[in-house]
């Protein structure tokens, strides 16, 4: 008769701290970005570039953000926990988004996609030079 170990219990994996994403952090990311500004719009903290709408947080502590009708059909779809419109957005060129459902690099990468929307040409190439690659 053969003699079979019990198998040792499985190990439970703990789950990876999930930085909380918040109007700081996207404030950290944009504001690396050259040209931009922070001001107040509709009573709310914004920024800006070169005098241009960006993003600003909405009273129920979304961040609504400039971004193409083509991208944030993409996003929605994508991560529709954090991607979003409400009416009053249906036709502009912007998504809100639930800070607290984005991943940090998702986030990162609407934020400069966003910025190349705004930012004017010059600054643009600036970066790119500083940044080849």
């Amino acid at each position: 008769m053969k003699r079979t170990r019990p198998k040792p219990p499985a190990r439970k994996r703990k789950p990876a701290a999930r930085r909380t994403i918040d109007y700081d952090t996207f404030l950290g990311l944009a504001g690396a970005l050259p040209g931009v500004e922070e001001y107040t719009c509709y009573r709310t903290p914004a920024v800006r570039v070169a005098g241009k709408f960006l993003a600003r947080l909405r009273e129920d502590g979304a961040l609504a953000i400039r971004c193409s009708f083509e991208d944030r059909s993409i996003l929605m779809e994508e991560y529709p926990a954090a991607f979003y419109v409400t009416d009053h957005y249906a036709n502009y060129p912007a998504v809100l988004i639930r800070l607290s459902r984005v991943r940090l690099d998702v986030l990162r990468g609407v934020v400069e996609k966003a910025w190349r929307r705004v930012a004017p040409k010059r600054l643009v190439a600036e970066r790119d030079r500083a940044r080849p690659g």
